[in-house]
């Protein structure tokens, strides 16, 4: 029994379902590779404590440490028995539902047969998925948007794919046997069973709350060094001589993504992934080097550590002399100073993969790797694409190309990248970089550090012409020429020129690298006292332009230079000759990085396009696309198609479905073809898709409430065909929270079950959202991008 005080359920696809079903994966490929293999996968510990049962009954006992991981266990069990029994191998289907089901002869009166009760809000979403019959519908499931759903429905595929498609094949039933024999012995947890009297706080803080948790890079040290000795190595003698993690270097704390990791632990992540071509998440480092050790390297730990000092020292090397400002650095050191200044540690196994000294890589052979990689990443940052699979092409091109020759080496890897065609993943030309950044704002879209690290990049081009040494990476200002506050020596005249010029101010062309006591000098200085400074006393190559400008800098000047700067950029990162990178496959789901300048960039909209609002209560209006994918409403410019919506209604709105074309279309439909798909006019009209509020729905926390139009403009609908929908939709978990504009219950609201006679009121106030005068505190209110956050974390 997972208790009421418990967290509800929160593992999540990329951080917890996909690393244990890889470790899976992996346990089951092994024992058919080596059938008589005995590997297992150590999945931490849980606490569980008995509870006082009545003579006859089961014994029972509560979660109190581990109900995350032993509710995905019961998922993915049943996910497998579901696919299992679906192909009439009901007897492999029954080994696993009697770890998720307990038999019928024990229970009675009712009860549900789950082995694993919760007795939290994530009840009737678990027993609904659990006790669905296969094959589980699980777009039917009243809490299909819960996480517990997804995580089921994301087991059934993985499954599924794994075990192929034919049922029929002598093959399928003897891979599913495998895989039941390695989820019922293949995988092992440490269990602490405590006595119904025994204090179980105590054991639970001491597990999470007290002491320094173990790192990755603790455990591996740990793994190691117990081998060395059953090797019968002198481990004093290693551990000094060998180990080369115990230094404040290595136990520096490096942030990745939402983690922050000790140095040593992101390095041996880093080497696992060029070792063995995978993605590997953080969490996992561990487990995956104890399974490279024991079944996939062929060498003695001893030796394994040998290679490992090597290169973490090599490593160390390229990390130390990278921040050494006045160094001049090789390939190798300017691509590790550039991870740091863009914050994307994503080409370190590259790197390491590279200076393997196993393989002995020719230096020019790796430079034109790190060469084609590094345009590829930059490229992509330039354009402020996602990043997120990147990782899995870094793999990619690792596993796919360890063996080639190393002569042969640099040509596949930029044929690999030239080959990617998907929106997440592809390597961008020359046309859709010089576009996109001939109005980009650049001060205001980029990082300080890595609008700094473009510009040194541009100063570097500039100098090697003339073989002098690169730019120191001190850190140097980065100076406005047409200042920020242009206002007061900058002045020209209209409404128009003023709008003009206020866009120019961020732009590449206007943006330049300074010494700190130039820059105090001449920040918002006119023209003429400017140049002549900059002419005096700079240092800077990229800034003999200005000696040679004519006597105004106006946006004429700051587009020519805008366009000199983009040509020693793309010239910096250079794509292969012909290569175009355009996008063919039907692009990712994401859809948060997509903007109106990249529709226009594409060819799909045109400057100077007229939108119009949705009908609605609002003052006729217009938005204007401008050429750099701003839309210009009321004399307004806005970024988004969701601020200039919000300009117009008053309130927040899904922009992409708030302004359509002359010709009807929805901005989302021309957004629908930028990614592959078909707008939806062009189709067979289908029914709404509600699954995104479903999800919403579901993670609405309690104590919260949201408003039906919030609610409508997360899901990108209206508010009455929602209202409508949630009324009749038994998959809409919590309607109670969602009242009308100023915090009352709609006229119209009732629940899905006629049955059902609960006062939505009173729900709420049991949830701890207070009531004046019949309205909900408007402080507990969520708005649309409240609601967005909500499913966006998952």
């Amino acid at each position: 029994m997972i208790p009421l005080f418990q967290r509800p359920y929160v593992w999540d696809e990329s951080e917890q379902w996909l690393p244990l079903w890889q470790d899976v994966r992996r346990l089951a490929d092994l024992r058919i590779s080596e059938p008589f293999a005995s590997a297992t996968h150590f999945l931490g510990a849980v606490v569980v404590q008995a509870q006082d049962n009545q003579t006859g009954n089961l014994p029972a006992r509560n979660v109190i440490d581990g109900q995350q991981r032993l509710t995905t266990l019961q998922l993915l069990m049943d996910a497998a028995g579901s696919v299992l029994e679906e192909a009439g191998l009901d007897a492999l289907s029954g080994q696993l539902e009697v770890l998720t089901h307990n038999l019928g002869m024990y229970v009675t009166g009712g009860a549900t047969r789950l082995k694993v009760r919760h007795s939290n809000r994530d009840r009737a979403a678990f027993d609904e998925v659990m006790n669905a019959e296969p094959p589980v519908d699980h777009d039917a499931l009243k809490h299909s948007g819960s996480l517990l759903a997804r995580a089921h429905r994301f087991f059934v595929r993985m499954v599924g794919d794994w075990l192929g498609e034919d049922a029929s094949q002598p093959t399928y039933a003897y891979r599913a046997e495998i895989l039941v024999q390695v989820l019922t012995r293949g995988l092992q947890l440490v269990v602490i069973d405590l006595q119904a009297q025994e204090n179980s706080q105590e054991i639970f803080e001491t597990l999470n709350a007290r002491g320094t948790p173990l790192t990755a890079a603790d455990l591996v040290k740990n793994f190691v060094f117990q081998r060395l000795e059953s090797e019968g190595v002198d481990t004093r003698r290693a551990y000094a001589e060998d180990w080369p993690f115990e230094s404040k270097f290595w136990e520096t704390e490096i942030s990745v993504g939402r983690y922050n990791v000790s140095r040593s632990s992101l390095f041996l992540n880093q080497w696992l992934v060029s070792r063995v071509g995978e993605e590997i998440s953080p969490k996992s480092t561990f487990s995956r080097f104890k399974h490279f050790v024991d079944h996939e390297c062929g060498q003695k730990m001893s030796e394994v550590l040998v290679l490992l000092k090597q290169q973490a020292n090599l490593y160390q090397r390229w990390t130390v002399t990278a921040s050494e400002p006045d160094r001049s650095l090789t390939p190798t050191e300017m691509a590790v100073y550039r991870m740091g200044a863009t914050g994307l540690e994503l080409l370190k196994p590259i790197l390491i993969w590279l200076h393997d000294p196993e393989r002995s890589i020719p230096t020019a052979a790796a430079n034109e790797v790190i060469a084609a990689t590094e345009s590829w990443v930059i490229r992509r940052q330039l354009l402020r694409l996602p990043s997120a699979d990147l990782g899995r092409i870094v793999a990619d091109l690792i596993r796919t190309h360890r063996s080639a020759p190393a002569a042969e080496l640099p040509l596949r890897v930029r044929t690999h990248l030239t080959r990617l065609a998907s929106a997440s993943t592809y390597w961008p030309g020359d046309e859709e970089i010089r576009s996109a950044m001939l109005t980009e704002n650049a001060y205001r879209r980029f990082p300080r550090s890595r609008l700094r690290m473009l510009l040194e990049a541009v100063e570097d081009r500039l100098r090697d012409v003339y073989k002098y040494p690169p730019v120191p990476r001190r850190g140097y200002p980065i100076e406005h020429v047409l200042p920020q506050k242009w206002e007061t020596n900058w002045q020209v005249e209209g409404l128009e020129a003023q709008i003009n010029r206020g866009a120019h101010v961020h732009r590449l062309g206007n943006l330049t690298l300074v010494t700190d006591g130039l820059n105090v000098a001449i920040s918002n200085s006119a023209w003429t006292l400017k140049r002549e400074k900059l002419a005096t006393y700079d240092v800077f190559l990229m800034n003999r332009h200005f000696r040679n400008a004519t006597e105004v800098w106006d946006e004429d000047t700051i587009d020519a230079r805008t366009h000199i700067i983009i040509d020693a950029l793309l010239k910096t990162w250079p794509v292969p000759e012909g290569h175009l990178g355009q996008v063919v496959h039907a692009a990712d789901t994401d859809q948060g990085w997509v903007e109106i300048k990249h529709l226009v960039a594409a060819g799909l909209l045109t400057p100077g396009t007229r939108l119009l609002p949705r009908p609605g209560s609002w003052a006729p209006t217009e938005a204007v696309i401008s050429e750099d994918g701003t839309l210009k409403v009321d004399g307004n410019v806005f970024q988004t198609p969701s601020g200039a919506g919000r300009h117009v209604k008053g309130a927040v709105t899904n922009g992409w479905t708030f302004w359509r074309l002359d010709d009807g279309r929805k901005l989302a439909d021309v957004r629908a073809v930028y990614r592959g798909a078909k707008p939806e006019q062009d189709k067979a009209r289908p029914a709404f898709d509600w699954s995104r509020l479903h999800a919403i729905l579901e993670a609405l926390p309690e104590g919260n409430w949201t408003a039906y139009g919030d609610l409508a403009d997360a899901v990108g609908t209206a508010p009455q065909p929602l209202g409508n929908h949630i009324t009749t939709c038994p998959q809409c978990a919590n309607a109670h929270r969602v009242l009308t504009h100023d915090g009352q219950v709609a006229e119209a609201f009732r629940w899905a079950d006629p049955g059902d006679h609960r006062d939505p009121v009173e729900m709420l106030r049991a949830e701890g959202v207070p009531f004046t005068a019949g309205k909900a505190d408007p402080g507990k209110r969520l708005n649309s991008d409240d609601l967005t956050g909500l499913v966006a974390e998952h």
